[in-house]
């Protein structure tokens, strides 16, 4: 397993070790001893799974403390871009967003850690988006932002994405509070 700094502190791609052979392939998705090693959560407490058509956009949501999540994201099955926004207010990258290209192909995994807001986008029919969550979701302590924020200026690939009446109607950057 390989783990890469972003242009983003605390946030890591990391790329599996991957054994291919004419019967399929298999993957190690976590090792609680690696993420330990690289002062990585070693505990989670839930695992989501989604199945998105081509061209929906999730998010950009977050949980608000004592809620806060840290999220091992990647993509079993299609491709997504996947964003995450710095929300720590003393971070000097507050504001400012990472991406990456997760396939079923490419097998890379994104660590978000807690005070990000997180999104991503299908690319491909069917896509199935896996995360597992450092906390449980609690529905009152969501926090959400606009997709097309233009403080964010989000290059999301898709000029039409489809969103829930949740996500269309999310309220501005300026206004979020973690």
């Amino acid at each position: 397993m390989k783990l890469d700094k972003t242009k983003i502190a605390d946030l890591l791609i990391i790329t599996p070790d991957v054994f291919q052979d004419d019967r399929g392939m298999f993957l190690e998705t976590f090792n609680r001893d690696v993420f330990a090693q690289h002062g990585l959560p070693t505990h989670f407490a839930q695992d989501n799974c989604s199945v998105s058509k081509k061209h929906v956009l999730r998010g950009l949501h977050f949980q608000k403390p004592p809620y806060a999540q840290g999220k091992l994201v990647s993509v079993a099955h299609g491709v997504a871009l996947d964003v995450a926004v710095d929300l720590r207010k003393n971070s000097p990258t507050y504001g400012k967003w990472q991406s990456v290209l997760l396939s079923g192909e490419n097998r890379l995994m994104f660590w978000i850690p807690e005070g990000f807001a997180h999104g991503f986008v299908a690319l491909e029919e069917n896509t199935v988006f896996q995360y597992k969550c450092t906390n449980v979701y609690h529905k009152e302590s969501e926090g959400i932002i606009r997709w097309d924020d233009p403080d964010l200026n989000i290059d999301w690939g898709v000029a039409h994405p489809i969103l829930s009446e949740k996500d269309a109607a999310a309220p501005l950057f300026k206004s979020c509070e973690l």
